[in-house]
């Protein structure tokens, strides 16, 4: 394959509602995704979700590193991937994507490299007819996701969960970190009833000291985990935290790199991985991760991140088919949270969360370029030479 050009879109898709947790409030989607179009025609799509507050990146950095690095350099080393079948196409495309320089607060330009690569696997696939199941071949028949509990008043949180349990949802993150959480859980708990999963999610919240007497508060509600008590930080300050409680720890903004997940592992600071492809840098590094888990006999989850469009969902529906033991999934929530979707026919759950796979070549999904540039802030045109 040979590339010939990319275009940039920065988006701003509204919400039908604000989603809120300890970190932000969020009320439009404000992902970059990436176009790009080989010299056959083929045209692949990706996504990338920056996020400040977890690997540092911004949308202007993501655009800026696409344009100045890693586009010039796939572009420049793209006939590398000539021949790849299948089984090694991935492996050919992470070998020509480059990390690219970090400015100040950058942890990875992880959102950057997954929009691209999702954007060039989706490309290669279809000039070849293969889908993204040839890639990633699914174990199982359908997958389940799991809904979520954003912050808000009691009030709103009980309906919302009314909502969820109508859909047939079991499954719920809920979103902690404020002086009301054993009120909120346990009112969740009362509305789901005991045959629901409920797992929490503090978004750094706590300090040690604060998790260890939050967390023991929640145990009575047979909550499964909880999700980044703490803010990115020394593992060891986590390690020490996971010692003191009773309650699985899962991390997610301290998980952002391969090296974040060797150090959590050596300092036995975690019982579960949230992996998501935009956060850990793309689908190859997705797999890594999971597999550093399992090998040290850790869980994992297929997280999402909020506002995802449906180029996004794709990629993280076809992981989650084809990882054999992910905890929880997370996302396709479409068109459920977002004003419009980009994807001809938007991804969305279905009943009780389940969702079949998705067949086509490439993602396997339709995007409407008309869409794109209609909740386009900033457009940018990449071909040999960045502008």
């Amino acid at each position: 394959m040979r590339l010939h050009s990319a275009t940039l879109y920065a988006l701003n898709i509204p919400f039908s509602r604000s989603i809120a947790h300890s970190a932000k409030v969020r009320t439009s989607c404000d992902s970059v995704i990436v176009r790009v179009e080989s010299e056959s025609g083929a045209v692949g799509y990706g996504e990338g979700t920056p996020r400040p507050y977890v690997s540092g990146e911004t949308v202007t950095s993501v655009l800026t590193t696409l344009g100045s690095e890693l586009w010039p350099a796939a572009y420049s080393n793209s006939s590398a991937i000539v021949g790849s079948n299948s089984s090694d196409l991935l492996q050919a495309v992470n070998d020509i994507l480059i990390e690219g320089s970090l400015d100040d607060g950058v942890i990875a330009n992880n959102a950057a490299r997954a929009a691209l690569e999702v954007a060039l696997l989706d490309c290669a696939l279809r000039e070849r007819s293969q889908s993204f199941g040839d890639l990633l071949p699914p174990c199982r028949e359908s997958v389940t996701y799991s809904g979520i509990i954003p912050e808000g008043s009691l009030d709103a949180s009980i309906e919302l969960a009314r909502l969820q349990r109508g859909l047939g949802l079991n499954r719920i993150k809920i979103k902690v970190g404020s002086n009301q959480d054993v009120e909120l859980v346990r009112a969740m708990r009362s509305a789901f009833g005991a045959d629901s999963t409920l797992y929490v999610d503090s978004n750094c919240a706590w300090n040690v000291d604060e998790a260890t007497e939050r967390i023991e508060q929640l145990v009575p509600f047979g909550i499964a985990h909880v999700e980044q008590p703490m803010p990115r930080g020394p593992v060891e300050e986590l390690a020490r935290l996971r010692a003191a409680v009773s309650l699985p720890i899962m991390v997610d903004e301290s998980l952002v790199t391969l090296d974040d997940a060797r150090a959590l592992i050596e300092a036995e600071a975690c019982d579960i991985f949230n992996i998501r492809i935009s956060k850990c840098g793309g689908i190859y590094r997705s797999l890594a991760l999971a597999q550093m888990a399992t090998d040290a006999g850790l869980s994992y989850q297929m997280g999402a991140h909020i506002g995802e469009t449906s180029i996004l969902a794709a990629a993280g529906r076809h992981l989650a088919f084809h990882l054999p033991t992910p905890l929880f999934i997370e996302g396709s929530v479409g068109t459920l949270l977002l004003e419009a979707d980009v994807c001809e026919s938007p991804l969305v759950f279905g009943p009780a969360g389940r969702a079949p796979s998705i067949d086509g070549d490439g993602l396997g999904i339709r995007v409407l370029d008309e869409h794109l540039e209609r909740y386009a802030q900033h457009t940018i045109q990449l071909g040999a030479r960045t502008p």
